[in-house]
């Protein structure tokens, strides 16, 4: 939330359906997937996330909440929201001890490479036909996007480049 602050947003949390009312645009972050699709389907929020993401709203999930997003999870049969045509595998970069910061290149957000920090981090094994490959790390995909959804195997909230975080504000703006 304060790196989405930082770069000019108003962040609030969203836990239930009329949280999510509110909001123009959603984020879901790091952490363990399976428990927060659990959670997801607790509070209702599966249906209304996915009406919404229909009708236009941005969305974006970054490392597990690219998982979330996905359409399929590589080996495993995971409940999604499947907003995302790809298919991710879970932990692919490797698990805690391998993490890493790697300089990405993402021409997206221009010539200097980004300092992407990789955590257990998923990679895209597939991507469906209108997914955009923003950027690529060991030769699999590591940030996606599809109309209005955003999906990052890293997490750039851990950095102090704000560009990622840029780039989905102006996805907000122009969904509106």
């Amino acid at each position: 939330m304060r790196a989405l602050e930082r770069a000019g947003a108003t962040a609030v949390e969203v836990r239930t359906p009329e949280d999510l009312a509110g909001v123009d645009a959603l984020v879901v972050p790091g952490g363990e997937s399976t428990t927060v699709i659990r959670l997801l389907t607790r509070f209702g929020l599966i249906e209304p996330i996915r009406r919404r993401v229909r009708e236009g709203m941005p969305f974006w999930g970054t490392c597990m909440g690219m998982i979330v997003a996905a359409r399929d999870v590589a080996e495993m049969d995971q409940p999604t929201l499947g907003l995302l045509d790809v298919t991710v595998r879970r932990n692919a970069f490797g698990r805690q001890v391998e993490s890493a910061e790697v300089p990405l290149t993402i021409p997206a957000l221009g010539a200097e490479p980004f300092p992407a920090v990789f955590i257990r981090a998923p990679w895209i094994e597939r991507t469906g036909t209108d997914v955009q490959t923003l950027a690529e790390h060991g030769g699999h995909g590591v940030m996606v996007r599809q109309r209005n959804v955003l999906g990052t195997s890293f997490h750039p909230e851990l950095t102090g480049d704000g560009r990622v975080h840029g780039y989905f504000l102006q996805m907000i703006e122009e969904a509106a």
